[in-house]
């Protein structure tokens, strides 16, 4: 039993989240429930506040359960021993992509948050990768599948199913809603009671929940503790942005879903204190960045604006808004942190460039993706115009060339100039496993499928795959390439996802920035060049914190910082990474 004054204190802490919630009710009584969901009435663990669960050599890899294929074996076996074998040295963190029973969108209409799918294996696999990796699952919190038992009790008008969905007036003026889908928003339900209209911010197959339930928090409260006693580590909260509705609003970042973050968080972080929330949140950087609220919502934040910017820097060869951008950037306090990435099994938002990027040059990046191979997925805004919402394009074939002139020969040392760029920024880096073994664009997958995102979300029969790292492809000088830059980056304690990042002025041409750690007394300067042309330096400009002998951690270069006419020269697509002798 938790001692009393324990007990007390958090369940007043929770009493207030609900009634910021719900303040039209006595929340104490839900507080227990909650409480008890959690099995906070008979344990609580004491989290530390600004405690950042994370240092220099985690990364993180993103997974669906089924990436890899072997004939006779569950998906999640076969990627636990590629996980084990191929990548137990470089990454710490495995997000795997929802792995329960669903009906579409890849895994994120789910049927049941209490299995694990057959189509991927069942919880003993799931707890066998969460013994060898801190394990990221999705909490797939804003809506469900339109064939789970709770759809289906609506359907039929049985609790508790019938009052765990959204029912709006046709006639209900929706006209300021936001939304990343150009589908409509209302799907028609028969019910014993009649025709009635639910709520579905993505697909008619995935009806939004009633959060104005509390029933249904309890329902996910339950969910969560399930989901940490089989190793979870780590909750992505799915679409996390539209969880709270109200009519006459743009139901998107409401008060009550910042609460719900909240609550969420102080429920978790007592039950395991080094267990961690990370919003998803595909919206402008402003709003994306509330979602850190005072240190008390999610402890990582994606950072939704680095994929575009990152890929116009190196498609133009203009580094001028992406350095624009890293400077308005605040320094993530102790606690947490940006989760850094370039490539997802979602496409590369849009919506994060906006206000970053001209409009202009969004519809050039667009017409030079289309031409790459890629598609264009949309969004509705309220006056019924249609506007781009993601590019969907796998990254190696997004980094094939120029917007000037096309496909080009630099497509490996571009691709592998972004990752390194990845690598050093303040954060801690997200590779998704197509990135690692540089897929490319799968149109089979998209034909089959109708859905654009299809194109990079290839499954590898991994015996193929293994031959493929084995031999003189691009597959293999990619993957060997990524983990030795990997290998490096974990061993410097300046890069850290909290160390200090100072962004450099040397030009458009060359994207700059000075991370340090001043307890281990390291400094690490990573210049790219962002070009297909070489690229001059004086290392007089670089303006390094001491004299004497610098080194280049990724070629071994060394170069003296006293001699007044030092300069570096990059090659295209180049980086260095100067650290003191």
């Amino acid at each position: 039993m938790p001692l009393p004054d324990q007990y007390d204190e958090l369940h007043g802490r929770v009493v207030r989240h609900l009634d910021q919630i719900y303040d039209y009710r006595d929340n104490a009584q839900l507080t227990e429930q909650l409480l008890s969901a959690m099995g906070l009435d008979r344990q609580i663990n004491i989290p530390e506040a600004h405690t950042s669960h994370w240092n220099e050599t985690d990364i993180a890899v993103i997974t669906y359960g089924n990436s890899l294929l072997q004939d006779g074996e569950k998906p999640l076996q076969t990627l636990h021993r590629f996980l084990s074998e191929q990548l137990g040295d470089a990454v710490s963190i495995v997000h795997i992509l929802p792995f329960f029973p669903y009906s579409s969108d890849d895994g994120f209409a789910v049927m049941e948050y209490t299995q694990v799918g057959d189509l991927f294996g069942a919880w003993p696999d799931i707890q066998k990768i969460a013994t060898d990796f801190k394990l990221m699952s999705d909490l797939v919190i804003n809506h469900c599948s339109a064939r789970s038992r709770w759809f289906e009790q609506l359907k039929r008008g049985e609790s508790p199913g019938k009052d765990y969905f959204i029912g709006v007036s046709p006639q209900a003026d929706l006209s300021q809603v936001v939304r990343p889908r150009t589908s409509p928003l209302l799907r028609e339900v028969h019910t014993p009671e009649g025709i009635e209209y639910i709520w579905c911010t993505f697909s008619h197959d995935q009806p939004d929940l009633n959060f104005t339930n509390p029933d249904v928090l309890l329902e996910f409260v339950k969910i969560i503790r399930l989901h940490l006693e089989f190793g979870v580590k780590i909750f992505r909260l799915d679409a996390i942005a539209f969880l709270w509705k109200e009519l006459g609003t743009n139901c998107i970042n409401l008060p009550q879903t910042h609460e719900i973050v909240r609550l969420l968080r102080t429920l978790i972080e007592h039950h395991t204190p080094d267990a961690i929330i990370i919003t998803e949140t595909n919206i402008p950087v402003r709003e994306n960045l509330t979602y850190f609220g005072n240190a008390n919502e999610a402890h990582m934040v994606y950072n939704f604006s680095l994929p575009p910017l990152l890929l116009h820097a190196l498609l133009s060869g203009d580094c001028h808004y992406l350095k624009t951008w890293i400077m308005s950037m605040p320094q993530a306090i102790m606690g947490t942190a940006y989760l850094n990435f370039i490539a997802s099994h979602d496409g590369i938002g849009l919506r994060p460039a906006e206000g970053l990027l001209e409009d202009s040059e969004i519809d050039e990046l667009i017409s030079t993706m289309e031409d790459f191979g890629g598609y264009i997925s949309w969004r509705a805004l309220a006056d019924h115009v249609n506007r781009p919402y993601e590019i969907n394009i796998s990254l190696f074939d997004a980094l094939q060339g120029t917007l000037a002139h096309g496909p080009d020969q630099w497509q490996e040392q571009r691709f592998i100039c972004a990752h390194t760029i990845m690598l050093a920024l303040e954060g801690i880096p997200a590779f998704y496993i197509h990135s690692l073994v540089a897929t490319r664009n799968d149109y089979e997958k998209l034909q089959n499928s109708n859905n654009n995102r299809a194109i990079n979300r290839h499954n590898w029969d991994v015996d193929t795959l293994l031959e493929l790292l084995a031999e003189d492809s691009h597959h293999a000088r990619i993957y060997r390439e990524l983990k030795k830059l990997i290998a490096i980056r974990r061993q410097q304690p300046a890069f850290h996802p909290n160390a200090s990042q100072t962004v450099l002025h040397l030009g458009d041409a060359i994207f700059a920035f000075w991370r340090e750690n001043p307890e281990h007394q390291q400094s690490v300067y990573s210049l790219s060049n962002v070009t297909d042309q070489p690229q001059m330096i004086n290392v007089a400009d670089i303006n390094l914190t001491s004299s004497g002998l610098w080194g280049d951690l990724l070629s071994n270069t060394i170069i003296d910082n006293k001699a007044s006419d030092a300069t570096l020269q990059l090659q295209p697509y180049q980086t260095i990474w100067l650290s003191h002798r």
